[in-house]
């Protein structure tokens, strides 16, 4: 039986971050809307999906919020336990930038023009 899931890697811009909890990611692929009739089920329609990696960090005394937040055009990273590593490309910060005192969270999320896994 091989590790499917547990401790994963998130970094931005190149520096690791301490991810805390559950994160989720969309690679940004076509999602797939039945165009419906009155009589039967026409069809479906592609639209665009953003890509996306989301989660929450841990805040440290060195870490620097206002950096983290205006971040653009940057690489984000998820390194998962079992082996897959997700890249977003071109990315930016798409939160609210708000921390938690009770256990020092910051929820995070990254939008970019693609992702992918490598």
């Amino acid at each position: 039986m091989s590790l499917v899931a547990g401790k994963i890697f998130f970094k931005v811009a190149g520096v690791q971050e301490n991810a805390k909890g559950n994160f989720s990611y969309n690679l940004g692929l076509s999602k797939r809307e039945a165009l419906i009739g009155a009589d039967k089920v026409h069809g479906y329609k592609e639209v665009p999906q953003v890509a996306f990696i989301e989660g929450e960090i841990t805040d440290r005394s060195d870490l620097d919020l206002a950096k983290l937040i205006e971040l653009k055009d940057t690489s984000i990273t998820l390194e998962l336990a079992n082996g897959k590593v997700i890249l977003l490309r071109d990315a930016w910060f798409a939160g609210e930038g708000t921390v938690t005192t009770d256990e020092a969270t910051i929820a995070v999320r990254y939008e970019g023009l693609s992702g992918e896994e490598v």
